[in-house]
C-alpha cells in the first residue's frame, strides 16, 4: 500500500524547496444524535497517504525529505466500541512513512519544523479550525523571534500543487479506477436485468447497491440517479421512489466507489424492454454525440474538443428530429440547443467524482495526456411544450463512460455496460 503513496509525496517534496506541506485529513461529521456519517478521508489526504482514520495530520519536510504522520493511538478501550486503530508505530510501519507521533505532540513538534523555513504549504482557507492551529504553531516560532527564529515567509495553497499532480493517475490509480468501473458495470447491469414495469426506482437502486457491495466496493461515489419517464428530465433527481410505467425510459446515473475512486457511468433503457420509435430516434442522437465525443479524446487534443465534437451531433440532431429550426452553426451560436442540452460534455475523474484540477493554463484550453481521466457523458431532456413534438414529451436520455486517456488514443474502461439498443434489448430479453 505504502509504495504508491511514498512515490507521490517524494513528487510533491520536489517541489517545495527547504518548505513544509501540512495537510489534515477529513473530520468525522455528525449524521444525527450521537451517530455519525460512514467516515470517508480526504481525497488529497488518501492520495500521499492511503491512511483512511480519522483524526491524522499528515507532515512533508523539504530540507530532510521526511514524511511525518500525527494521528491517533492506540487506545484498547475505545478499539473496543469503534474498532482498530494503527497508532504511530503501526502507521509507521504499514504506510511507510519516516516518523509518526501522537496527535498530543504536534504542538510540540510541528511549530520546530517550521523554523527559519521558506515556506508553508496547507489548504488555505479551506477548513478555519485548522487554520486557527497553523496560525498557532506560526505564533510558537515567532515568539522565539529574540533567539533568532523566524517563521516561513511564503504561505501558499497546497491545493493548487496537489490538483496538478492528480490530474495525471499513476499505474496504481488507472488499476483501482478499472475495477471501479468494472464494479459500477455490473451494477448497471444487474439493474437493466432486474427491470420491469409495476417496480419503483428504489427497487433497481438496491439492485446496484447489491452489485457493488457484494463485489467489495461498499460505498457509492455519490447519490445514485435512478429515473423513470418524465423524472430523467430533471439532471439530479435523487428521490428514486417513483414507480416505473410501461412505456417509460429508466435513466440511470450510478457509479461505486473502491478504495477512493469512482466510477461514473449512466444508462438509459427501456422499462419494458424494448425501445419505442421516438425513444429510439432520440437515443441514437444521444449515442453518436457519445461516441463523437470519446473520438476525440486522444493524446494532445484541447479539452474542449469532445464537448465541441458531441455538440454538433447533437445540434443536428435537435433539427432532424424537429426540436430545432434553423441551421446547425445558427442553434450553437445562439445557445438554442441549451433547451434540451443544457450541461457540459464531462468532468475529470478520479480520487473525487468530479475530480480536481484546471482545463485551463493561463487562459488557454490544455492538452489531453496520458494519464488522464474523464467522462463523457452527452444528453437530451425534453420536457412537454406546445412547440416540442408529442411523441417526444418527457423523454430524458444521457449515456455516460469514464475514458483514459493512453499513448495512442483512449480507453473505455466502463464498456461492460451496454449501451447500443441491440446489446441492451438482447440484454433485458435475458440473452
Amino acid at each position: 500500500m505504502s509504495q504508491p503513496h511514498a512515490a507521490r509525496r517524494r513528487r510533491l517534496l520536489t517541489q517545495i524547496g527547504d518548505g513544509v506541506v501540512l495537510l489534515p485529513t477529513a473530520p468525522e461529521a455528525v449524521r444525527n444524535a450521537d451517530c455519525h456519517y460512514p467516515y470517508r478521508a480526504d481525497s488529497h489526504f488518501l492520495y500521499l497517504t492511503g491512511f483512511a482514520e480519522p483524526e491524522a495530520v499528515l507532515l512533508l519536510d523539504g530540507r530532510s525529505g521526511k514524511s511525518i504522520l500525527f494521528c491517533r493511538e492506540r487506545n484498547p478501550e475505545m478499539e473496543i466500541w469503534e474498532g482498530f486503530r494503527h497508532g504511530p508505530d503501526g502507521a509507521r510501519e504499514v504506510f511507510g512513512f519516516d516518523e509518526a507521533y501522537a496527535l498530543s505532540e504536534m504542538a510540540a513538534r510541528i511549530p520546530e519544523l517550521l523554523i527559519d523555513r521558506s515556506q508553508l504549504w496547507w489548504p488555505l482557507g479551506d477548513d478555519e479550525a485548522f487554520d486557527r492551529r497553523v496560525n498557532t504553531w506560526l505564533e510558537a516560532v515567532r515568539a522565539q523571534a529574540r533567539s533568532g527564529a523566524r517563521p516561513p515567509s511564503h504561505y501558499g495553497d497546497l491545493r493548487v500543487l496537489l490538483d496538478e499532480m492528480r490530474m495525471v493517475k499513476d499505474e496504481d490509480e488507472i488499476a483501482l479506477l478499472r475495477r471501479a468501473g468494472e464494479i459500477s458495470a455490473a451494477g448497471h447491469v444487474q439493474a437493466m436485468r432486474a427491470a420491469r414495469p409495476g417496480m419503483h426506482e428504489y427497487q433497481l437502486e438496491a439492485e446496484l447497491l447489491h452489485a457493488f457491495v457484494s463485489r467489495g466496493a461498499r460505498y457509492q461515489a455519490y447519490e445514485s440517479i435512478v429515473a423513470a419517464g418524465a423524472n430523467a428530465c430533471t439532471l439530479h433527481y435523487v428521490a428514486n421512489d417513483a414507480g416505473i410505467s410501461d412505456g417509460e425510459l429508466v435513466l440511470i446515473d450510478a457509479g461505486c466507489e473502491l478504495q477512493g475512486y469512482a466510477g461514473d457511468i449512466t444508462r438509459t433503457f427501456p422499462a419494458n424492454g424494448r425501445f419505442s420509435g421516438p425513444q429510439r430516434d432520440v437515443y441514437e442522437v444521444v449515442l453518436a454525440a457519445e461516441l463523437a465525443g470519446i473520438d476525440a479524446v486522444k493524446p494532445g487534443a484541447a479539452w474542449h474538443a469532445p464537448g465541441d465534437a458531441a455538440l454538433r451531433v447533437l445540434a443536428q440532431g435537435m433539427l432532424d428530429l424537429g426540436l430545432l429550426s434553423g441551421t446547425l452553426d445558427g442553434v450553437i451560436e445562439s445557445g438554442a440547443y441549451r433547451r434540451f442540452y443544457m450541461h457540459g460534455v464531462g468532468h475529470m475523474i478520479g480520487l473525487d467524482v468530479h475530480d480536481v484540477g484546471q482545463r485551463k493554463l493561463h487562459g488557454q484550453w490544455r492538452s489531453y495526456q496520458p494519464g488522464m481521466c474523464t467522462t463523457i457523458e452527452p444528453g437530451l431532456y425534453i420536457r412537454p411544450a406546445d412547440d416540442v413534438p408529442a411523441a417526444f414529451h418527457n423523454i430524458g436520455v444521457r449515456i455516460e463512460d469514464d475514458v483514459l486517456v493512453t499513448a495512442d488514443g483512449n480507453e473505455v474502461y466502463t464498456a461492460a455496460a451496454p449501451k447500443t439498443i441491440a446489446e441492451i434489448e438482447a440484454l433485458m430479453r435475458g440473452e
